[in-house]
């Protein structure tokens, strides 16, 4: 059971680059949440995978050398869910339907969380060269936390300044 969870059903196994596949997948099960519950059923669902991460990983890694595997891919699914809440919250508080999450939010959450999870800048690139299982889950939520708000501030200079 770890070992699914951790691979995430089989997404971390995907070649090349496991961790943008294991993003692919998470963007569209995150929509597709999106679309049945709206943010709240995506909120709790992020909540529910990150404390899964945190049970999953040690016991899946545990007696190897290095925890943070290429294959392990559900601390993507946990910060690209982080991620994808911000504008599926402005959606929910604009009072737009749930079958509405409209291409640029859910593209530009996949985007900057990409850049975030590759880039690792301040906390970032800190909890991933802390390393150990925690830091295995702590760089992607960090790096959610931040596509989170950068998709946010784009949107906000596209809406206020481009249209």
């Amino acid at each position: 059971m770890e070992r699914l969870l951790c691979i995430w059903f089989g997404a971390g196994l995907l070649r090349p680059a496991p961790g943008t596949w294991g993003s692919a997948v998470a963007v569209l099960l995150g929509v597709l949440l999106h679309r049945i519950g709206h943010f709240p059923l995506l909120a709790v669902a992020t909540v529910a995978v990150t404390v899964a991460g945190f049970w999953a990983v040690p016991r899946y890694t545990k007696g190897m050398s290095d925890p943070d595997r290429s294959e392990i891919v559900i601390d993507e699914v946990a910060g690209q869910w982080l991620a994808l809440c911000f504008p599926s919250a402005a959606f929910y508080l604009a009072g737009m339907s749930a079958e509405t999450f409209p291409y640029p939010g859910w593209l530009a959450a996949f985007l900057f969380f990409r850049l975030f999870d590759i880039w690792k800048p301040w906390l970032v690139g800190r909890a991933d060269r802390d390393g150990g299982v925690r830091g295995v889950m702590l760089d992607d939520l960090w790096a959610g936390l931040f596509a989170g708000i950068a998709t946010i501030i784009a949107a906000a200079v596209a809406h206020g300044v481009l249209m």
